[in-house]
């Protein structure tokens, strides 16, 4: 019986300048994936040398430089997507951002999944839970505003792309068939210190807006406060071994308090619902649960 082969992908500019837990997103699937492709753009720090530096043979660099004129809707965090995408060799890709880490624990669920998934072609892709960190690595986010779920693991070979500004994934424009699976993706971009999360508020800003509207907001260069949150609960559980280092020297301490939390009638009543059914109301989903 043939191998069921992964490949992993991402891509990442300017990883130590904004604070992004880069190194640790390509280390939390190396272990599971036969290569890893990671499109790394033209930098203004030394992210490049950080990724050599892991001195990996799995890991495959291609570098790129980011095209102004896809400044736009965030299009260019799909078209590098889709240049990592285009170079796996994999039956299958699994799918990290330069904030997100795979937990160990779940490295076994998610090898079963794609072997036994693998001879059903119905399923395009595997549907991931998130935790998403907000402010500190003991907190995390569970409003409404926080997407639960999303495509990691892809089929190759089928024409799938990254779908508008990469948070999920299309076949031929259209939602891609998916089955769910009991394995997290830590999301830690809300929890960097506060000087590099404004740097990367306005940079990420830039993939969207052109200079006539970033000039028209001056607000975006402000320092970020942690504290426009809405709704946050303590995170119990362990995080991924990666990330250990980072989280032991972090030097930022994020204040919470639950009594400052002010929800609206209609978003409380969202929570209860989704609390009683296991529902969310109006909920987004760039996918087909099959």
């Amino acid at each position: 019986m043939k191998k069921v082969t992964l490949s992993g992908f991402t891509f990442i500019k300017n990883g130590e300048k904004l604070g992004y837990p880069y190194l640790e997103a390509i280390l939390s699937i190396l272990p599971i994936c036969d290569e890893v492709i990671v499109v790394v753009g033209k930098s203004e720090d030394d992210t490049k040398a950080h990724i050599l530096n892991l001195n990996n043979p799995k890991i495959k660099i291609i570098d790129t430089v980011w095209d102004e004129n896809l400044r736009k809707n965030g299009e260019i965090l799909a078209q590098q997507t889709n240049i990592g995408l285009e170079k796996i060799t994999s039956d299958w890709a699994i799918y990290i951002q330069g904030d997100e880490v795979l937990h160990e624990k779940d490295y076994e669920t998610i090898l079963f999944e794609i072997n036994k998934n693998h001879d059903n072609s119905k399923v395009e892709g595997l549907l991931f839970n998130y935790k998403h960190f907000y402010g500190s690595y003991q907190l995390l986010g569970n409003s409404l505003r926080w997407y639960r779920k999303e495509i990691r693991v892809v089929r190759n070979k089928i024409n799938i792309k990254s779908y508008k500004d990469a948070q999920g994934f299309r076949r031929n424009n259209q939602k891609l068939c998916v089955k769910p699976i009991n394995a997290e993706i830590f999301h830690y971009g809300w929890c960097r210190n506060p000087q590099k999360q404004k740097a990367k508020q306005i940079d990420f800003n830039k993939l969207y807006h052109d200079d006539n509207w970033m000039n028209q907001h001056p607000e975006i260069a402000n320092d970020f406060d942690y504290h426009s949150f809405d709704s946050l609960i303590p995170f119990t559980e362990t995080h991924p071994k990666v990330m250990e280092k980072i989280i032991h020297e972090s030097n930022f301490i994020f204040q919470f308090d639950p009594q400052k939390v002010k929800i609206p009638l209609k978003e409380r009543f969202k929570i209860w619902y989704e609390k009683w059914t296991g529902h969310r109301l109006w909920e987004y989903k760039n996918y087909k649960i099959i």
